[in-house]
C-alpha cells in the first residue's frame, strides 16, 4: 500500500455482537466496497483512493478478518447481510460496489434493505451449474486439507489453479509451463515477502487463505435460490471481465436474466481479480462513477 492512501478507522456492532471495523477514506455521497475471498480491506485501497474525490468510502474487514470480529456461530449470509446494514446505518451510505462473493452480499442485503440505492458488483458467483460447483467445492475440500496438514504452499498452487479445474480453457500460464518443484520455492518467497512486508492493519496472505471455505459457503447457501434475486430492490451495474473463466460468466449471465434493475458490461483485458490493488482498479472506479452519476 502507498504512503499516500491514508485513511481512518470505524467501527460498528453488528446484530450479533461481533466487531465490524472499516477504513474510511475520501468525501462526498457514501459508497461501500465489500472485498471477495481470500482478501480483506487493504486489497481494495486502489480502488477506495480512485473514488474517494467524489466519496467517502468505506471498507470494511468482513468478519473474521482484520479489523473484525470472527464469524462466530451460524454464520451465513445472514450474518453477512446484519454486519452490512450496521455499517450502513452508521454511515449514512447508499452506495455498493462488491466484488466476488462481496458483490453476493451486496445484492442479498439489497432485497431486504431498501437504503440501498445503487449497486456495482464485479462477479458475483451463485450456485447456478452443479457440475461446475461440485469441482469447485472438491477443490476448495482439498484446498482445507493442505491447510490443516500445513501444506501452505501446496494449498496456494491449488487455489491458484482452480479456475482451470473447473474450467480447462482457462489453465493458469505459471501451472502450465512450470512444475510443483518450481512453483513451490516460487510461492514460499511469496509467502515470506509478504509476511515481511505487511505494516498497520493490513492481514498477511497465510492468515486470509483459511478464510475461502466460508466465501464459498456464501455461494453454496445460493444454490436452487437464483430467482430469489428478483427481489433485488436496487439499481444494478454487473461487471465482468473478458479474461475471466466461463463459470464466472455463467453466473454473471444467469444473474443479468433475473435481476429486475439492471445494466450489464463486459470489460475488454480484466479478469477476476481486477478490482485489487495488483489489478486494473482505476477502470473499474471509472465505472463505478459513471454508474453512481
Amino acid at each position: 500500500m502507498s504512503k499516500e492512501q491514508k485513511y481512518t478507522k470505524g467501527f460498528v456492532t453488528s446484530k450479533d455482537g461481533t466487531t465490524i471495523g472499516y477504513r474510511q477514506m475520501g468525501s462526498g455521497p457514501g459508497l461501500i466496497l465489500l472485498h471477495g475471498g481470500i482478501s480483506s480491506s487493504q486489497y481494495f485501497m486502489k480502488l477506495g483512493a480512485a473514488l474517494s474525490d467524489e466519496f467517502t468510502v468505506y471498507i470494511p474487514d468482513r468478519r473474521g478478518r482484520g479489523l473484525s470480529g470472527a464469524f462466530g456461530d451460524n454464520y451465513g449470509l445472514q450474518r453477512e447481510v446484519e454486519d452490512l446494514d450496521a455499517i450502513l446505518k452508521k454511515t449514512d451510505a447508499h452506495y455498493l460496489f462488491g466484488g466476488s462473493s462481496g458483490g453476493l452480499i451486496a445484492l442479498q442485503a439489497s432485497i431486504t434493505l431498501s437504503s440501498i440505492k445503487k449497486i456495482v458488483t464485479y462477479e458475483p458467483l451463485v450456485y447456478v451449474n452443479k457440475s461446475e460447483m461440485d469441482k469447485f467445492n472438491e477443490i476448495v475440500q482439498r484446498f482445507e486439507k493442505q491447510l490443516a496438514e500445513g501444506d501452505v504452499i501446496t494449498a496456494m498452487i491449488t487455489a491458484m489453479d482452480v479456475n482451470s479445474e473447473v474450467d480447462p480453457d482457462q489453465k493458469s500460464p505459471l501451472a502450465n509451463h512450470l512444475p510443483s518443484i518450481i512453483l513451490k520455492p516460487i510461492f514460499s518467497h511469496v509467502l515470506a515477502s509478504d509476511e515481511k512486508n505487511i505494516k498497520g492493519d493490513d492481514v498477511t496472505l497465510k492468515d486470509l487463505m483459511p478464510t475461502l471455505k466460508y466465501d464459498i459457503q456464501l455461494v453454496n447457501e445460493t444454490e436452487g435460490k437464483l430467482q430469489k434475486f428478483k427481489k433485488v430492490q436496487s439499481e444494478i451495474l454487473l461487471l465482468n471481465g473478458s479474461k475471466s473463466p466461463l463459470f464466472l460468466k455463467n453466473s454473471t449471465e444467469a444473474l443479468n436474466k433475473v435481476l429486475p434493475h439492471t445494466t450489464h458490461k463486459e470489460l475488454p483485458g480484466l479478469n477476476h481479480d481486477s478490482a485489487q490493488n495488483y489489478g486494473k482498479p482505476e477502470i473499474i472506479a471509472k465505472e463505478i462513477k459513471h454508474f453512481l452519476e
